[in-house]
């Protein structure tokens, strides 16, 4: 299953600058997410982190995979597109993080996402962040689908 990104918006509810998921490649429902973020200078956290040396910030390569798990979790569900609208994702703990290679302007991130194990609306989630095939990367994601 693909999914662009105004199928993205469909589901979850981040929007620009905050919308980090460009496309979906692959989806299979309580098993993988594979997504991907385009990584451009135009990007407003450049401004800031680093002018001069731009990295793009861990916290929103977080930020994305949990986008990514947040959109699996959804389809996992068998929710009809009004269920989900009333529906949202908070995470509940991010472990086991580690970056391990910087993620500059011009990167493709590619994401993916496996579901370690769920219980109801509680998602247990094991991210990891390629660019070029090269894990930069990784965490272990808790999240919750609860009413809005």
């Amino acid at each position: 299953m693909t999914m662009d990104v105004m199928e993205i918006q469909e589901i979850i509810p981040h929007r620009y600058p905050f919308l980090l998921l460009d496309r979906v490649t692959d989806l299979t429902p309580s098993n993988l997410i594979v997504g991907y973020k385009n990584v451009t200078i135009g990007d407003n956290v450049f401004q800031g982190h680093f002018p001069g040396h731009p990295i793009y910030p861990g916290v929103m390569i977080l930020e994305g995979m949990a986008q990514a798990g947040g959109i699996l979790a959804f389809k996992s569900m068998n929710m009809t597109k009004e269920e989900a609208a009333q529906k949202v994702v908070y995470f509940m703990s991010i472990d086991k993080a580690k970056f391990r290679a910087p993620v500059r302007p011009g990167d493709q991130l590619e994401y993916r996402v496996r579901v370690i194990k769920s219980k109801g609306s509680i998602w247990m989630l094991k991210g990891e962040a390629y660019v070029d095939n090269k894990m930069v990367s990784e965490a272990e994601l808790k999240a919750m689908i609860v009413d809005k």
